[in-house]
C-alpha cells in the first residue's frame, strides 16, 4: 500500500495526551446538529469503541482527552516515529446520513477540532466514509514542481482581477489537474487554509513558525486566485490538492485549534514584493525528505521559530529582505468590514448595533447563545454574548470583538441567514 494511503493500526504510545472536540452542522441550514452520537475508536480497531459522546445544543461534544505519542516526536525531525495518534469517528444523528472519519489526528498537548457538515438522509448519501491519509511531514508525497513566483501579466486581459480580493469560497480539485475523475469541492477560503496548514505543518510548533507558514500558504493560494491560473488553462477550479502542483488538502480532515486561531487572525494577509501587484507564489518544501534551495523549508522554519525569529524574519530568511506582508483590499462574503478598532464594553454606535443584530440572528440557530438588545450600546450583556460566541467557535474568550471575532461573527451570520433565506 502506498505510504500516503496507509492507515496506522498500532496503538499510540500513551505517554502523552492530546484532546479532540467534534462540531456538527447541517449541510442544508448551517445550523448545529444537537443530540448526535459520536463514537470514537482507535483507527485500525474500529469495532472497539473507546468513547461515546453526544453533541449539545451548539452541535458540539465536550473536549475529550485521548492518548497521543510523545510531544518531542513532532518537534524534532530526527525522530522517525509517527508523532500523532489516529482515531476513527462514527457520527449518527436522526434525520442525517451517518458519516465516518478514519485517521483523525491527535497531537500531544494540542486540541484537535473535527468539524463536519451532515447531509440529510437520501438515496445518494446513505453512508459516507472518509479516510485521512498520512500527514505530509510523515508520509511520502510528490515534491512540488517549481514555478516562477511571479506570473506574467498578459495585456490580453487574461488576468481579470484588478485588485487582490480574499474570496469567500474557492474550488478545490481533489487530485492532479489532468485527473478528470477527481471531484471538485466548494470550500470556504479560511477553511481551506486551516485544512492545508493542519495537513502540512505540526500544530505543536512555535507560534511564529505557524504564522510564517500560514502566510506562505495564503499568499500561494491568493496568487492562484488572482492570476486565475487554472481557469486560464481551461479548468473549472481554483487550485488542486496535489502536492506536486499546489498544497495538500483533504476532505473532512480535522484541523488544530492553534492553527485555526492564527488563520482567523491573518486570513486577509499575503506576501508581496515591491512594485509587484500579485501575491507572491511562495513555494516551500519540508527540508527533511525534500530539499529546495531558495524556498522556505518547514523544518527550517521551525528551527528559526525556536530561536525567536518573528514570522517576517523567518520569511525573509528564505525569500529575501524585500518580502513584506500586505493586506487584501477587499474580503468577499461579509456584510461589512471590521471598523478598524476593537469593540468592547463602553463602545457604541452603528457597528455595535450591526454586530448585535448579527449575534441575535445566530442565536436563533444556536440556542446557547444569549440574545441581546440591539441598541448600539456595548454593555455587559453584549460582552457575555460575545464571550459565549467565542467559546462556541473556538476563539479566545475575551468578550471583546476584535478583528478575528468580527469576521467570525460575519461568517457564521452569513451562513445561517443565507441558507435560511434559500429554504
Amino acid at each position: 500500500m502506498p505510504e500516503n494511503d496507509r492507515i496506522n493500526t498500532s496503538l499510540p504510545d500513551n505517554s502523552a495526551k492530546g484532546s479532540l472536540k467534534v462540531s456538527l452542522t447541517s449541510s442544508l441550514t448551517a445550523a448545529p446538529v444537537a443530540n448526535a452520537k459520536v463514537s470514537i475508536s482507535y483507527t485500525g480497531i474500529p469495532d472497539s469503541t473507546l468513547e461515546e459522546l453526544m453533541t449539545d445544543s451548539s452541535g458540539q461534544t465536550e473536549s475529550l482527552t485521548l492518548d497521543a505519542p510523545p510531544l518531542e516526536y513532532s518537534l524534532d525531525p530526527a525522530f522517525d516515529e509517527q508523532p500523532y495518534s489516529e482515531y476513527t469517528l462514527r457520527i449518527e444523528a436522526e434525520g442525517y446520513a451517518p458519516i465516518s472519519v478514519a485517521g483523525a489526528e491527535v497531537l500531544a498537548s494540542t486540541l484537535s477540532l473535527q468539524n463536519l457538515a451532515l447531509a440529510p438522509l437520501g438515496a445518494e448519501n446513505n453512508d459516507s466514509v472518509y479516510v485521512i491519509p498520512a500527514h505530509t511531514l510523515y508520509g511520502e508525497y510528490p515534491a512540488k514542481i517549481p514555478e516562477e513566483e511571479i506570473k506574467p501579466v498578459q495585456e490580453s486581459g487574461e488576468i481579470v482581477l484588478s485588485r487582490v480580493v480574499v474570496p469567500e469560497y474557492i474550488v478545490v480539485h481533489d487530485g492532479s489537474p489532468r485527473d478528470s475523475t477527481a471531484k471538485n469541492y466548494y470550500v470556504k477560503y479560511k477553511d481551506y487554509i486551516k485544512n492545508v496548514a493542519s495537513s502540512e505543518i505540526y500544530a505543536t510548533w512555535p507560534a511564529a513558525t505557524i504564522r510564517a507558514n500560514v502566510l506562505a500558504i495564503m499568499s500561494f493560494t491568493l496568487n492562484r486566485v488572482y492570476t486565475e491560473w487554472y481557469r486560464n488553462q481551461g479548468y473549472d477550479f481554483t487550485i488542486t490538492s496535489s502536492t506536486a502542483f499546489d498544497h495538500k488538502w483533504i476532505p473532512n480532515r480535522n484541523i488544530f485549534d492553534s492553527i485555526s486561531v492564527v488563520v482567523d487572525e491573518l486570513f486577509a494577509d499575503y506576501l508581496s514584493r515591491p512594485n509587484v501587484k500579485q501575491p507572491i507564489l511562495t513555494q516551500y518544501c519540508d527540508g527533511r525528505q525534500v530539499q529546495c534551495p531558495n524556498w522556505m523549508t518547514q523544518w527550517g522554519s521551525k528551527s528559526l521559530g525556536d530561536q525567536g525569529y518573528t514570522p517576517i524574519e523567518i520569511l525573509r530568511y528564505y525569500y529575501g529582505d524585500d518580502m513584506y506582508i500586505n493586506t487584501a483590499e477587499a474580503i468577499s462574503g461579509v456584510p461589512a468590514s471590521w471598523p478598524g478598532y476593537d469593540l468592547s464594553v463602553g463602545s457604541s454606535g452603528d457597528k455595535v448595533r450591526q454586530m448585535q443584530e448579527q449575534l441575535n440572528v445566530i442565536a436563533g440557530a444556536y440556542p446557547a447563545l444569549p440574545k441581546v438588545d440591539a441598541d448600539g450600546i456595548y454593555g455587559t450583556a453584549t460582552e457575555n454574548s460575545v464571550r459565549k460566541f467565542q467559546s462556541i467557535f473556538s476563539l479566545p474568550q475575551t468578550g471583546v470583538v476584535d478583528y478575528k471575532t468580527w469576521y467570525k461573527i460575519s461568517e457564521i451570520y452569513v451562513g445561517v441567514s443565507r441558507i435560511a433565506e434559500l429554504t
